[in-house]
């Protein structure tokens, strides 16, 4: 085993690190970031349980409020001379960016990640903003409840989903997670904290989402909970033919008794509609943990009905369907572990999987993540379902990243950055393209600013979490900035806090 070890530092120094963790990297993935990742989760979940059972969280949580009161009055007392921003570290978000702007700015320490209350009577969960998705449905479906829109990876962030956007296969029904949230609490530019809620300083309320935490630091949300059953009955059907496919996809969007709607489309004219409802019970013969480690990665189980032409019908454990993707993150781990499907693996290994998304950023180094950059392509785009076929002939056409993810979302109107033209709700899509482009002229600006603009065109909205090439003027014609700017003469946020463009875009980051 010493022998392994020595000849493979000597590979390492000979080819140069750079070159194994480009082009090899599941060797690293496999020896050092599996390992890290299940000790960081165990960590993590000991710490939130005894934290809960313990009740100690809402009682430090006032004392942590106060405590980032006192660190953005200091700011001030020392003359505001820069921006200030979360002091949580660019590596640990679940984008795939890393901001430099966290290396300029005052950073506020906001070490807060505990569920604070769970209120059945009025149907809410009361969150800090780190709590993440894994850590609040192990709660919550363990008591019978969930959210009505639970993201899928487990380590989004109750702040990352409300400063952002979070969606899922609910969301046809529900809207997006802003929707659901009916209070935010956040600590001001002037030190001030201030609930905010439809009925209370309503404007607030409705410019947080999608601000990317430049109007003020989230110190916690309410979000509305739903009673849970144990078992999702999800029927799987293979349609073929792009305009078949947007016409079905739209049916069953459109279709309120379907608790769930999700698609995944293999290429152009190839695709597997999804359509889940929750149970009490389940048929027997057809129950699919497909959570546990050895089980197959989903996207591939999902395509085996394509590949034998066939519908078919299972029942899934509840916890298992909401992070059906996590275990392959999407599609993405196979990039960076090919073999990570295979049978071997998933019995040996499976349980380590996936490695920490923040882990990987962590160890990726200058060049992976440029290299990244011009052969991989993580967008979600989210344009009106009268247009879904029209977006997907685009994607096609300017990227062709496959799979595609299809998820269909109600968009209420509102005043915030995002909402539809009209005054009527309008059913939307959220088109996700994670993966390596196979177009021969795929350049990452040129190619993205076309993806971009098609979007901006049909009056649709690019995930901030992504890389956006747009210039400033472009982006303000994407999303409204009326309420946002108000706000923020309003509120001294001028001072605190970038603008949204300027903390995302592509020239901010590097």
């Amino acid at each position: 085993a010493d022998l392994l070890v020595v000849l493979f530092l000597l590979w390492i120094k000979v080819k140069g690190l750079d070159y194994v963790i480009v082009h090899q990297r599941w060797i690293f993935v496999c020896l050092f970031l599996l390992p890290l990742s299940v000790i960081f989760d165990v960590y993590y979940y000991a710490r939130a349980w005894l934290i809960f059972k313990m009740c100690s969280a809402p009682k430090l949580h006032d004392q942590r409020v106060r405590d980032i009161q006192r660190q953005v009055r200091d700011w001030r007392k020392q003359g505001a001379k820069t921006y200030m921003c979360t002091g949580r570290p660019g590596w640990l978000t679940v984008s795939l960016r890393v901001g430099k702007y966290k290396k300029t700015h005052k950073n506020i320490m906001i070490n807060m990640m505990d569920i604070l209350e769970v209120d059945t009577k009025r149907q809410v969960v009361r969150v800090e903003p780190l709590a993440n998705m894994g850590q609040v449905t192990a709660l919550l479906n363990s008591i019978g409840w969930t959210l009505p829109v639970l993201p899928e990876l487990d380590d989004l962030t109750v702040g990352g989903l409300v400063m952002g956007t979070g969606i899922e296969s609910s969301s046809h029904i529900y809207g997006l997670f802003q929707h659901i949230c009916v209070a935010y609490e956040l600590v001001l530019a002037d030190g001030s904290l201030v609930r905010c809620t439809e009925e209370e300083n309503s404007d607030l309320f409705h410019a947080v989402p999608w601000s990317c935490g430049t109007l003020g630091f989230l110190v916690a949300a309410e979000i509305k909970i739903v009673p849970a059953k144990p078992w999702v009955k999800l029927h799987y059907e293979p349609v073929r033919g792009l305009e078949n496919i947007c016409k079905r996809f739209t049916e069953a969007s459109a279709n309120k008794r379907n608790t769930f709607v999700e698609g995944l489309q293999y290429s152009l004219d190839r695709a597997v509609i999804m359509t889940g409802t929750m149970t009490d019970h389940a048929e027997p013969d057809k129950i699919n943990k497909i959570g546990l480690h050895f089980k197959p990665w989903f996207f591939k189980h999902v395509e085996g009905y394509l590949k034998r032409d066939c519908t078919g019908v299972e029942y899934i454990p509840l916890r298992h369907y909401y992070h059906r993707h996590t275990r392959s993150i999407f599609w993405e781990l196979q990039d960076i572990i090919p073999f990570g499907n295979n049978p071997v693996f998933r019995w040996l290994f499976g349980w380590m999987v996936p490695p920490k998304i923040s882990l990987l950023k962590l160890t990726q180094g200058e060049t992976i993540r440029r290299l990244y950059e011009q052969h991989h392509v993580v967008q979600d785009m989210l344009v009106p379902m009268k247009h879904l076929q029209d977006a997907i002939t685009r994607f096609h056409k300017d990227i062709e990243v496959y799979p595609l993810w299809l998820c269909p979302f109600l968009l209420p109107p509102g005043r915030g950055m995002v909402h539809p033209k009209g005054q009527e709700e309008e059913l939307y899509v959220d088109i996700g393209a994670y993966g390596e482009p196979k177009v021969k002229h795929f350049e990452a600006k040129a190619s993205t600013r076309q993806l971009e603009k098609f979007v901006r065109d049909v009056h649709g909205f690019q995930m901030l979490y992504a890389d956006v090439y747009m210039e400033r003027e472009e982006f303000w014609e994407m999303f409204d900035g009326q309420l946002y700017h108000k706000l923020r003469d309003e509120l001294g946020c001028k001072e605190a806090f970038p603008e949204v463009y300027d903390k995302i875009c592509k020239s901010a980051r590097h």
